[in-house]
């Protein structure tokens, strides 16, 4: 077998090179706020910003090699599920918005998860009909069938410009010649030291062959991934749903008690789709349509928001914030009520983005009172989903932009490494409704439309979004941060649109979140002053630090310009 990966020497130097003279870095704790620490630079000739310094550097590498930001995105993908396992992954799924610019054209490539062929409504279940917790958190029945390397496959095929072997190529390098780990990594992982005793191979792939902890400036190797990598590079997609890769993943599942079988991964497939559209104020707005929520309910808030002239509001001010806590909280109900897998439920798209849908929700919204969360659902209420996925987002010099957002749910996923295949499995099926018919104040939903079904994927609120001005690119943005993610999305094209941020600005700018249950907005610590305030309009408030991390891009006169989010560990690279 020829081997096509980089040797060491030479990719490790280029890497490093890459990091010194065009990555920005901005590593900051998560729990932090961040003051505009990320890069003022702009690029002409295309733009990776990303969760990860060497990732985002090796997406400007393709992109110099004459890649589209089609081949960026997948080079940056692949190198995440090497540098950065918290999230990124071979063994998760999720969402591709993009944008040709030789057709002007949209595409959402959808390679999210499904459930296995012999899931059930009610497998989380208990004998007394309650969740079972211990079930349903992590472990080897949790594994919905990963679509990361056929959505990938799918992308570079209908819309890359360069060759499979070469895109991959990096990633796998990585993975056999080794990267150098930092404190963030570092941390991280031996934060994972009891959930790698109870799955050991987890420990395996990512410790020390004597049992310890990389240590910050120690070179990590992975292997078992670097096999992995090979197989799919080799035999494209065949290699991970078909032949070893998927036979070691299964004998492994099944020998504890997962559910997911060959013939699941040998069926897995991922649809291009017609993305969701709508306009907010002249601008074109694209997301992604079910099984991801954040498209549907993104746009329906912004036409929400139209009603209102936002541009001469204060952005910090208690009534702008409350305006958008009730604009999510109308957003979300509609969420719970009526999205889930177009493939398997009936989901009116064309009705639900319409800006006349929400036309019965703009008189509710009172400036001065919130609207209680139980008044606004009683309709569904009888008596959360994980929070660490991870976006980043390319631009190339001919205007092709891609978001992706992509998730092994929970950090580090299902904590499953299957024996000899060196990679995190996601732990996505607890992202269904895991208890038919039960609603309540507390945040469990159990509407119909998102019910655990053989073959079914499960609702997300991954938003990868595009923002086109007059035909042409404006804005690249997404987040990862659970149910957050819809949020932080729409708090930065408000941003931008009627606040007249430029894209740092928005990316720093202080965020909130409504869920609609529990009835209680979360807010950043910078907008500790007007807590107070919110309470007299009737809010219950909470402070939570760190939401998000929407690596973004602003397209302006021919420039590119990074929003890098320091509230997580970011790099920008271009050129």
């Amino acid at each position: 077998m020829t081997n096509l990966f980089p040797a060491d020497p030479r990719l490790i130097l280029l890497c490093l090179l890459s990091v010194a003279l065009s990555i920005s870095c901005a590593p900051t704790e998560s729990n932090t706020i961040p003051d505009n620490t990320a890069p003022s630079d702009s690029y002409e000739n295309g733009l990776v910003v990303s969760d990860d310094p060497l990732a985002s550097g090796i997406g400007r590498q393709i992109l110099e090699q004459g890649g589209n930001a089609v081949d960026a995105a997948v080079a940056t993908g692949f190198a995440l599920a090497v540098t950065f396992p918290f999230a990124g992954n071979l063994g998760g799924g999720g969402f591709m918005m993009v944008r040709m610019a030789d057709t002007g054209e949209v595409h959402a490539v959808d390679y999210r998860e499904k459930a296995p062929a012999a899931s059930t409504a009610t497998m989380f279940l208990d004998d007394e009909g309650e969740v079972d917790r211990e079930k349903s958190g992590v472990g080897y029945v949790v594994v919905g069938v990963p679509g990361t390397v056929r959505g990938f496959w799918e992308a570079m095929e209908r819309f890359g410009n360069l060759d499979w072997e070469t895109v991959i190529a990096p990633a796998g390098a990585l993975a056999r010649d080794g990267f150098i780990v930092d404190e963030v990594l570092s941390g991280s992982l031996e934060r994972q030291e009891e959930n790698m005793a109870r799955f050991p191979e987890f420990g395996l792939a990512y410790k020390k062959s004597d049992g310890s902890f990389y240590e910050p400036g120690e070179r990590m190797i992975l292997p078992d991934l670097a096999w992995t990598l090979e197989q799919i590079r080799d035999l494209g997609p065949g290699g991970f749903y078909k032949g070893e890769v998927a036979e070691r993943l299964i004998e492994d599942l099944r020998a504890h008690g997962g559910i997911m079988t060959l013939e699941d991964l040998a069926n897995y497939t991922a649809p291009v789709r017609q993305p969701i559209h709508g306009t907010y104020r002249g601008y074109d707005i694209y997301g992604m349509p079910p099984a991801s929520s954040g498209g549907t309910t993104l746009v329906q808030m912004l036409n929400l928001l139209e009603h209102y002239d936002l541009a001469g509001w204060d952005r910090r001010d208690a009534q702008t914030v409350h305006l958008l806590a009730e604009t999510m909280k109308i957003g979300f109900y509609n969420r719970a009520k009526y999205l889930g897998d177009t493939d398997s439920v009936d989901v009116d798209i064309e009705t639900l983005t319409a800006k006349a849908f929400i036309e019965e929700f703009y008189p509710r919204i009172d400036l001065d009172q919130a609207m209680p969360s139980r008044a606004l659902g009683e309709d569904i209420i009888t008596r959360g989903e994980g929070t660490e996925t991870t976006h980043f987002s390319v631009v190339d010099g001919a205007g092709n932009m891609v978001a992706n957002t992509y998730t092994l749910e929970q950090g580090y996923g299902s904590k499953v490494v299957a024996k000899g295949t060196g990679f995190l499995l996601n732990n996505e099926m607890h992202d269904f409704n895991v208890n038919p018919g039960v609603t309540d104040m507390n945040g469990r939903i159990g509407t119909p439309p998102n019910l655990i079904a053989p073959d079914k994927q499960m609702l997300n609120s991954m938003s990868p979004a595009l923002i086109l001005r007059d035909g042409e690119p404006f804005l690249v943005t997404g987040s990862p941060g659970g149910r957050t993610i819809i949020n932080t999305v729409l708090q930065i094209i408000v941003n931008v649109i009627d606040f007249g941020m430029d894209v740092q600005q928005a990316v720093d700018e202080p965020r909130i979140h409504h869920q609609w249950l529990p009835d209680r907005v979360n807010m950043e610590p910078a907008l500790e002053a007007i807590e107070v305030a919110m309470a007299e309009r009737g809010h219950t408030t909470r402070m939570a630090p760190g939401q998000g991390a929407a690596h973004s891009i602003l397209v302006r006169s021919g420039r590119l310009y990074p929003g890098l989010d320091s509230r997580r560990r970011g790099g920008a690279a271009g050129y």
